[in-house]
């Protein structure tokens, strides 16, 4: 049953993404350039619900959320090597596999590139672990736990604030 769900919820995600435009190439290099933000506003719409979500699953005790540490020398070099990759080649790696998936063979660099990053990681991983892995660890910590309040505190301004993001992009013709 479970892996129907993430099978049907991925060809949902995958026809929502193709439906958006935001496998087109020229979106991608627009939000690059700050110039067209249809990606921004998919992704924070998609960010959005699952924390909305996520934490009324977990509310109802339908779920247990599982929160993953917080290592700034992970997200930082890893933020790095993924805008580096999305920069150069055009496409994310969720993109990158949609986009391959309408016939762009271009896009076949950055699947091979995410194959090999994930090999290289795998094999570094055993020197990063008591090195790059540990800069920074906060450990598992959400943003409502570090300011001390009710996770609906933080997520009903967050999605207010995407909405009036939303709103002003419109207004801007981004």
């Amino acid at each position: 049953m479970d892996l129907t769900c993430g099978l049907v919820t991925g060809i949902l995600f995958g026809i929502f993404l193709q439906r958006s435009e935001v496998l087109r190439h020229d979106r991608q290099l627009g939000a690059l350039r700050l110039r067209d933000m249809t990606i921004v506003k998919f992704m924070l719409s998609t960010v959005v619900v699952a924390m909305v979500g996520v934490y009324l699953l977990v509310d109802l005790e339908l779920a247990k959320l599982s929160v993953k540490p917080l290592v700034l020398g992970g997200n930082i070099v890893g933020g790095l090597a993924f805008g580096l990759g999305w920069g150069l080649l055009g496409y994310c790696p969720g993109t990158s596999l949609g986009a391959l998936g309408e016939g762009r063979w271009d896009a076949l660099w950055g699947i091979l590139g995410s194959l090999c990053g994930a090999a290289l990681y795998a094999e570094a991983y055993p020197a990063m672990k008591t090195t790059l892995l540990t800069w920074g660890d906060f450990g598992k910590i959400t943003l409502p736990q570090v300011l001390g309040v009710n996770h609906w505190v933080v997520i009903v301004p967050l999605a207010a604030g995407a909405v009036l993001l939303f709103r002003w992009f419109e207004r801007k013709g981004l």
